[in-house]
């Protein structure tokens, strides 16, 4: 449920592009997310033949990889992660190879490659009915939001 995800990233409509969390493991997570057609991105993406931006894409895996994050720092640092914003460093090698349209079910996964400091680099995949429809590699990095209020 889109609440269970709100409270492990800080991600909210409009601008939360995962529906689901189905599994977070030592190695990454898989969830799920159903395009639906009142998404506003198809008023102008394109009207008459509504195709989901592959940024919007890349943005749900990237999400992805930050709910596998916070999990992982919940473990391994204990405590509370909610003050930590997951912040994008690098995108490499983004392929699209199948469009995505509305009532489309799609399977979103990030797997942990390595972490370099602050650094956590990964590698995402997006599947519809088994077959890819795009891939990813990126790093995010963990950084405290402003105490600002």
């Amino acid at each position: 449920m889109p609440e269970d995800i709100c409270q492990i990233i800080p991600h909210r409509p409009p601008f939360l592009f995962i529906d689901e969390i189905l599994e977070v493991s030592d190695s990454g997570v898989r969830a799920s997310r159903t395009i639906r057609s009142e998404e506003p991105q198809f008023i102008g993406h394109y009207p008459g033949n509504p195709i989901m931006p592959g940024v919007l894409l890349c943005e749900a895996v990237f999400q992805a990889g930050a709910v596998f994050l916070s999990r992982k720092l919940d473990v391994d640092v204990g405590g509370d992660t909610t003050a930590l914003t997951p912040v994008l460093t690098r995108i490499k090698d983004a392929k699209f190879k199948n469009m995505v349209k509305p009532g489309d079910e799609l399977i979103i996964e990030a797997t942990h490659v390595e972490t370099l400091g602050k650094f956590y680099f990964l590698k995402g995949k997006i599947t519809r009915n088994g077959k890819t429809v795009m891939t990813v590699s990126f790093s995010l990095a963990m950084v405290e939001g402003d105490k600002t209020e």
